[in-house]
């Protein structure tokens, strides 16, 4: 019997109750116990992916884990991570990686919900969805995760959450979200080298416990498939539901125990809106799955937990433990983690690490390393920071409440309107500024709050011509805003409420972005803006 089966250590049994049984186990199997019970002194803290990393979806492969997840209206689109683990990831790159990729599909605004991963037979599978070229679903694949990735092959127009499964018999089967009411689970057989459905596509689940299920991932264990399905909304009442069958078609009988994931207890506990899980085994025959969830105080997104994975008579489970805290104990064996990304960016290289998102496939055209080599070159547009109109905008996660950002900003505008600076973006609607702004023929430095359809300068202060240093520092309760004068000292210039531009406030499905814009009144007489380096260090 595998150690994770035994009696023992179903729902988690402390070391106390292994050791209190090792006398009535064979010698093998004491060995097997005091292997397990070294193995689940080790720890990790979730989230394992924080700032926004939504709608996970992990393969293991060989060795290995990959995972990616969802980036909406950001550039590159479907970020790749890579791990020996499980714990420790490292960004390898983005499955949507070319403005050209978004030529096939007409979009020059794209916001891709819901990536799932997938990975047979040499080749890499990402299935997406963009909600805003008519809901088309389609796949980009790849022998490496770090690219180059093909150009999208279109599946079909629907609903969101595709996803894949390959079955031992050779056939594939394409679920998602189903058809007008986006209520119900749908599935068919795909030929996966064209995108071409090869039965019609057919209702097999209608939720096991809400009438709301998405997210669907079929998966074959111990001779049953089992559709896992996240419920309830991706909000407070999210939870993952399982059902399993003898055939890919159902009838899918549920889990008498459903949700098998969910955080519906307590409020107090430092995660909540638990669900859209993937699971994945390890080579040692454990179990895992990953799900997204959001910490406590104000909203950095919706994020990437891990969780170990307890199989309880032929039904997946997770403890209730592990959600009462980040510190999950009796986790994977740890390996050496990849090298921390540097704090400093100095923008010397060819291109922008892959930290660095803009908003859209036509972000890149409104930006320059090579411009003014060593500084990044922003563009300004006449357009306010947007979703669906050309914007000048780089802007990397934020992925800690406690964090300090900063820029230098060389930028000497000509007109009346030209800005540029630093933000704190969750949405077009929902940011705070610290910008330099040409006002009546002089210069000044502000901070501009926008709050859904309130704008204000809440504070501002007049500038030279030269170089400014800007910062924002954060902790859960509110930013705070200062600035320099390349040789002088630094300047507060004021704070705002965190919770304000919180994603359940702003109504988004995106997360918190630090970045840097440029915005114009003349696309002619314009002032490009100069940003000779970024700094982002992430606090206690």
């Amino acid at each position: 019997m595998r150690a994770d089966r035994h009696p023992l250590f179903r729902g988690g049994a402390s070391l106390v109750s292994a050791l209190q049984s090792w006398t009535t186990l064979p010698l093998a199997g004491t060995l097997l116990l005091i292997l397990a019970a070294s193995a689940a002194a080790e720890s990790y803290r979730n989230p394992v992916l924080s700032g926004m990393n939504p709608d996970p979806s992990v393969v293991r492969v060989g060795e290995r884990y990959y995972l990616t997840t969802s980036t909406f209206e950001y550039f590159p689109g479907c970020a790749l991570y890579s791990s020996d683990d499980l714990t420790h990831w490292k960004r390898v790159g983005y499955a949507l990686e070319r403005p050209e990729q978004f030529a096939v599909l007409k979009s020059e605004h794209p916001a891709l919900y819901a990536c799932t991963l997938r990975y047979h037979d040499g080749t890499f599978y990402v299935l997406t969805t963009d909600v805003n070229a008519d809901h088309v679903n389609f796949l980009v694949t790849a022998t490496n995760p770090a690219g180059p990735w093909s150009d999208p092959v279109p599946i079909d127009h629907g609903m969101f959450d595709p996803s894949l499964f390959f079955d031992d018999d050779g056939k594939v089967y394409y679920q998602r979200r189903g058809p007008g009411d986006g209520e119900n689970i749908v599935q068919a057989e795909i030929d996966v080298r064209t995108g071409k459905l090869l039965t019609p596509l057919r209702t097999i689940s209608t939720g096991f416990v809400t009438a709301d299920a998405e997210g669907p991932h079929v998966y074959k264990i111990g001779g049953w498939y089992y559709l896992s399905e996240a419920e309830g909304g991706t909000e407070a009442l999210h939870q993952q539901a399982i059902g399993r069958a003898h055939s890919p078609w159902g009838p899918f009988e549920p889990d008498p125990a459903n949700p098998w994931a969910t955080q519906h207890t307590d409020w107090g506990y430092p995660v909540h809106g638990v669900g859209h899980c993937d699971l994945v085994e390890t080579s040692g025959s454990t179990w895992w799955t990953v799900c997204l969830g959001t910490r406590n105080a104000f909203s950095l997104g919706r994020e990437t937990f891990l969780f170990p994975v307890h199989w309880q008579d032929g039904w997946p489970a997770i403890n209730l433990k592990d959600l009462k805290t980040l510190t999950v104990e009796g986790g994977p064996a740890s390996k050496t983690p990849p090298p921390e990304e540097p704090a400093r960016d100095d923008f010397n290289g060819p291109k922008l690490g892959l930290s660095w998102n803009t908003i859209g496939p036509l972000g890149p055209a409104n930006i320059s390393l090579a411009a003014r080599p060593g500084y990044l070159r922003l563009y300004g547009k006449p357009d306010e920071l947007s979703f669906q109109k050309p914007t000048t905008f780089v802007g990397r996660r934020q992925t800690e409440h406690k964090m300090t950002a900063t820029a230098r900003l060389e930028f000497d505008p000509k007109a009346d309107g030209e800005r540029a600076g630093l933000t704190v973006f969750m949405s077009p609607s929902y940011h705070y500024d610290l910008v330099k702004v040409r006002r009546d023929e002089r210069d000044f430095i502000q901070l501009v709050k926008q709050v859904s359809d309130i704008r204000t300068v809440a504070a501002e202060a007049p500038v030279g011509k030269s170089s400014l240093l800007l910062r924002v520092e954060a902790d859960e309760r509110r930013y705070s805003f200062s600035f320099a004068a390349a040789d002088g000292d630094w300047a507060p210039l004021g704070t705002a409420d965190a919770h304000l531009i919180a994603s359940e406030v702003a109504e988004v499905w995106t997360g918190t972005y630090v970045g840097l814009f440029s915005v114009i009144p003349d696309p002619v007489h314009s002032t490009p803006a100069d940003f000779d380096w970024f700094e982002y260090r992430a606090g206690e």
